[in-house]
């Protein structure tokens, strides 16, 4: 009887043991939310509003969103979302390009606002080439540890948020579980939950960062122009209750 205790309490340790076992083999199949089924449509300039960049900063080419880069600025959706799912494919044209995608920017965040300037408040996630972190090594002899290359996630102005470990030096932005930006001409898929005042990200199929506790938590999605050429390509989004 003790004999069949022992192992009846093994089992549970075993079988744990036997997942996260399963869960470090290389190769096995992980979800890929392409934007594609019930629910998902397609975005494109006709759904956004220029806020503060140039007429000729955004453009549709072959189908997709082209950002010339200059002014810093950014375009808006016309309407305000709070529960949602993006999906956008994007590649910086230049070495060490920049941009983003903000989540829940309010009103007063668009107040008065400039060329050359972003908006006041907001969730963004970077978009950043992996030369911009080659650059400031070289120029400083060591690694940001404020930002990183790889998908952070992060309140802007007003808005606040508790990012997802790890965290940056400073403990505002949620850094990336793994490296896997590839580089500026390639191409990088990401994808956005926000739910409920929590954002997760998924850079090339794999969640690697995010964060809770936003507010707001109800907004305009923005895409940014912030000095080099970027391109989005199958942008879509899914509203949810």
């Amino acid at each position: 009887m003790r004999k069949l205790l022992q192992t009846t309490l093994a089992l549970p340790c075993l079988l744990l043991a036997a997942v996260c076992h399963a869960e470090e083999i290389p190769g096995l199949p992980k979800a890929f939310i392409d934007g594609n089924g019930p629910g998902w449509r397609a975005l494109t300039l006709d759904d956004f509003d220029h806020v503060n960049c140039d007429p000729d900063t955004w453009s549709m080419r072959d189908g997709m969103i082209h950002s010339t880069g200059k002014p810093v600025g950014v375009i808006r959706s016309k309407q305000k979302f709070t529960n949602l799912e993006i999906v956008a494919e994007w590649r910086h044209l230049e070495h060490a390009g920049n941009s983003g995608i903000f989540l829940w920017a309010p009103d007063e965040a668009f107040t008065d606002l400039k060329p050359n300037q972003l908006p006041r408040g907001g969730i963004e996630v970077q978009i950043l080439d992996l030369g911009y972190a080659e650059n400031y090594e070289k120029e400083n002899g060591k690694k940001s540890d404020w930002f990183t290359t790889h998908g952070d996630v992060f309140p802007v102005g007003t808005s606040k948020m508790t990012p997802f470990p790890p965290v940056s030096a400073n403990g505002s932005r949620s850094f990336p579980r793994k490296e896997l930006t590839k580089p500026s001409s390639e191409w990088n898929h990401y994808y956005v939950r926000a739910i409920n005042g929590e954002v997760r990200l998924w850079v090339n199929g794999e969640e690697i960062s995010g964060g809770n506790n936003c507010q707001p938590a109800t907004g305009f999605m923005c895409l940014e122009s912030e000095g080099a050429p970027v391109e989005f390509r199958n942008l879509r989004i899914r509203e949810l209750p």
